[in-house]
């Protein structure tokens, strides 16, 4: 708040020198302070409600991944908020002739890897796929409909 300070040292200023706008001048100043950290704290609020997560966190998520020995593609990766904390889900690729055994430590890797990287990450959700059936167009179900809404992944 270093604005409003400077703008209650010209307030007292100008009343010392006897300055009768200052009053006026300075209280518009600190409400026009005080309404634009409204508007950001808002608009910051509201993006959250709606589950806007910082394209940057899904890029450091895809780093961190992508650097889990046994990972061979991330197809795909989603991020949202609950509450104060942030919950992923993600999609991985590793090698098709693997056991699901050594997928399954796999994916518990990758696992820890957000977790311990990305502090502000609460939980991590995490599939596996053979690295030759990765990505959404192997997880569509063309018959699949409900309520006449069309297609979608499972």
């Amino acid at each position: 708040m270093p604005d409003t300070r400077l703008a209650v040292l010209f307030w007292a200023l100008g009343v010392w020198l006897g300055y009768p706008l200052a009053d006026p001048i300075v209280g518009l100043l600190i409400t026009l302070a005080i309404l634009r950290i409204v508007w950001e704290s808002g608009k910051s609020i509201f993006t959250r409600m709606l589950d806007r997560v910082d394209p940057e966190v899904t890029g450091e998520i895809r780093h961190a991944v992508s650097h889990t020995p046994g990972v061979r593609d991330i197809s795909e990766v989603r991020v949202r908020w609950l509450g104060h904390r942030l919950h992923a889900e993600l999609n991985v690729a590793v090698d098709p002739g693997l056991s699901v055994e050594s997928g399954h430590e796999i994916v518990k890797e990758v696992r820890h890897h957000l977790l311990h990287q990305l502090r502000y990450l609460s939980n991590a959700t995490i599939h596996v796929d053979p690295a030759n059936a990765s990505g959404g167009e192997y997880h569509r179900v063309p018959e699949h409909e409900h309520d006449e809404l069309p297609a979608h992944f499972h």
